[in-house]
């Protein structure tokens, strides 16, 4: 396994914003979310990420390649302007046939090595509460909990 990011190119990028929005505004309603708060939600990142369908200034998306394998995305910038050196993880998808393989934990040392040379000096992300797989991968790399919201249905 030889695992790279290569920046993601103008054709696939489209897509890449379509399937992350959708996939944003599930995760939301699978944790307890409205359809329209979360569709508000994605909405709003849209604009603060992707101003004109474009990233914005710092935000960068990268395909994730096994040799010349395309096996997942990933999309990390800095959370804000006013934290500069304060950069997130705002998606990591490993496609499903490539999964269990090792290529999550890769591309988050490359996500961790890219945001450095970029002058990351914290790297952060959110993982929904159901995503068990997800967070003990994250908890195996040393990612700690920050932060935890709580609901309860009525």
């Amino acid at each position: 396994m030889t695992l790279r990011l290569q920046a993601m190119d103008e054709d696939a990028l489209a897509g890449f914003i379509a399937a992350s929005n959708a996939g944003y505004r599930q995760e939301r309603i699978d944790s307890g979310d409205t359809e329209a708060y979360a569709d508000e939600r994605v909405a709003e990142a849209n604009a603060q990420y992707f101003p004109g369908g474009r990233p914005a200034e710092g935000q960068l998306i990268f395909e994730v390649l096994d040799d010349d394998t395309p096996v997942g995305t990933l999309w990390i910038g800095p959370l804000s302007d006013s934290r500069p050196g304060e950069w997130w993880v705002f998606d990591v998808e490993i496609r499903e046939e490539h999964r269990g393989k090792g290529f999550g934990r890769g591309a988050m040392l490359l996500a961790e090595q890219e945001a450095k040379a970029h002058g990351a000096e914290k790297l952060g992300l959110n993982v929904f509460g159901h995503n068990t797989i997800a967070r003990g991968l994250y908890e195996s790399l040393g990612y700690l909990v920050t932060a935890q919201n709580m609901a309860r249905p009525l």
